[in-house]
C-alpha cells in the first residue's frame, strides 16, 4: 500500500489501487457517492449529472487510472475520511496537464488540514510527472472553503475548459 505520511501523523494519504481489498475500495466508492450528494443539495447545481459518478464510482479507482491519473484517499486513525481524484486532461486544452476532481473531506475530517494535503498531493504528483498545469472547476457558492484553498494554492482563475453544465462555476488553473 502506497502511504505518505503526514507532517502531523494524524492521518496518511493513500494511493487507490485496483489490488486493495474489496471493503476498502467500497469504502472510498462511498466517499465519493458521499461528494455527489453533497454536491446536488446545493442551490444552482441540479445539472450536476449523478448517473455520471455512479459509474466512476463503480469502476474506482480504474475509471481515474484509465483517463491518465488516480485518486487518493485520507485516513484518519483508521477511518476514511478524505478523497481526491485526477485525471488527464484533453491535449486540446493543454498538453501534459491534469485537472483535479471530486475533492471531499467529510465533516469528521475537517479542520486538519486534509483537503490542502490531498490537494498538494496531487499537485506533488503532478510535479513528479512532468505536468505543466493542473486545472479543476468548482462552484465557490457551494464549496466557498475548498475555493479559498485553491487560491491559497496557487490556483488562479482561467477561461472553461470543459462543457460542464452546473451554474456558476468557477475554473481555475495551477501552472506548474
Amino acid at each position: 500500500m502506497k502511504t505518505i505520511e503526514a507532517e502531523k501523523s494524524l492521518f496518511k494519504i493513500v494511493e487507490l489501487a485496483a489490488g486493495h481489498p474489496a471493503p476498502f475500495l467500497a469504502q472510498a466508492r462511498e466517499m465519493l457517492l458521499e461528494y455527489g450528494r453533497f454536491v446536488i443539495s446545493q442551490p444552482g447545481v441540479a445539472r450536476f449529472c449523478f448517473g455520471s459518478l455512479e459509474k466512476e464510482a463503480v469502476q474506482l479507482p480504474l475509471s481515474y487510472i484509465e483517463q491518465g491519473g488516480g485518486c487518493l484517499v485520507a485516513d484518519v486513525r483508521g477511518q476514511m475520511a478524505g478523497f481526491v481524484a485526477w485525471r488527464a486532461v484533453p491535449e486540446s486544452v493543454a498538453p501534459r496537464a491534469w485537472e483535479l476532481k471530486r475533492l471531499w473531506v467529510r465533516p469528521q475530517g475537517r479542520g486538519l488540514s486534509l483537503g490542502r494535503a490531498l490537494t498538494q498531493a496531487v499537485l506533488d504528483r503532478a510535479v513528479a510527472a512532468n505536468r505543466t498545469a493542473v486545472y479543476l472547476d468548482t462552484v465557490p457558492e457551494a464549496m466557498p472553503a475548498a475555493h479559498r484553498l485553491y487560491l491559497d494554492l496557487g490556483f488562479v482563475p482561467c477561461p472553461p475548459y470543459n462543457d460542464n453544465p452546473v451554474d456558476g462555476l468557477a475554473y481555475l488553473v495551477k501552472y506548474l
